[in-house]
């Protein structure tokens, strides 16, 4: 039977409206990535001394400094991985130092999806960079957030996914459909096993013309030390460690697989 031109899109039309993201795969190196970004004195590298699968990983470092007011990121990130209304998988193995501290609740935050919204139609906030997605640690809990819709008084909501061990590498890899309305989704794996689905929820900023692309942020932003203008407790230098990198379509191109 033959089947026109316009018939067979109309019949792939709910199958092409999500558009895929790009496939980015990194294997604990430096290379492939849009850039870095260190502040003050922490610092992004490359080892080989501790890694998820052979042969290097990501070693991200931050130094807590009591007369310094600004940021304390230390990260590596690749840009333009979604727009609202995309969806994807995305992936990766991180370790805390065996001394990591998890007696005191200050956040570390490990991954983080933000853009540039400074010329944004809706900024009236006055916000530059304003992050949706963001995956952290308090204490020796797993936690991420969703936040969409109003760019400047977003729906913000708190999940926790799970129990983190220092000097234990542990995998995470998150599902999101990516919409400023209710349509939106998370669902989350930690240490291959699903821990996290939420749906009904609104995940990213309105942008009717799909302008606005978000970059992808894994290392250490030791926000805690920013947000509350201290440092709670005596460890000055927070470290880990990141691997396996993946950003895809299905769960297998984020999943860094089993050690």
């Amino acid at each position: 039977m033959y089947t026109s031109k316009a018939t067979a899109l109309a019949l792939l039309a709910p199958f092409i409206l999500v558009q895929a993201v790009p496939v980015f795969k990194n294997q604990g190196t430096l290379d492939g990535w849009d850039g870095t970004n260190h502040e003050h004195k922490g610092t992004v590298s490359q080892v080989s001394d501790q890694t998820y699968k052979p042969s290097t990983a990501i070693k991200v470092v931050q130094i807590y400094d009591a007369s310094y007011t600004g940021r304390y990121h230390s990260e590596v990130r690749k840009n333009d991985v979604y727009k609202v209304g995309d969806a994807g998988y995305y992936g990766f193995a991180f370790r805390l130092d065996p001394g990591w501290d998890t007696a005191h609740g200050q956040t570390f935050n490990l991954a983080q999806f933000i853009g540039d919204l400074t010329d944004h139609p809706d900024n009236t906030c006055g916000d530059t960079w304003i992050p949706s997605m963001l995956l952290w640690v308090e204490k020796d809990a797993l936690r991420i957030r969703s936040k969409g819709g109003d760019m400047c008084d977003g729906t913000l909501k708190k999940f926790e996914v799970g129990t983190v061990k220092p000097g234990t590498w542990h995998r995470v890899v998150l599902q999101a459909k990516w919409e400023s309305d209710s349509s939106g989704y998370y669902k989350v794996w930690f240490d291959g096993k699903q821990a996290l689905e939420q749906s009904g929820i609104a995940t990213t900023y309105k942008d009717s013309q799909k302008k606005y692309g978000f970059e992808f942020r894994a290392g250490l932003y030791a926000n805690g030390w920013h947000d509350d203008k201290k440092m709670e407790g005596s460890q000055g230098t927070r470290q880990l460690w990141i691997d396996e990198v993946g950003i895809g379509n299905t769960y297998e191109d984020a999943d860094p697989g089993e050690k």
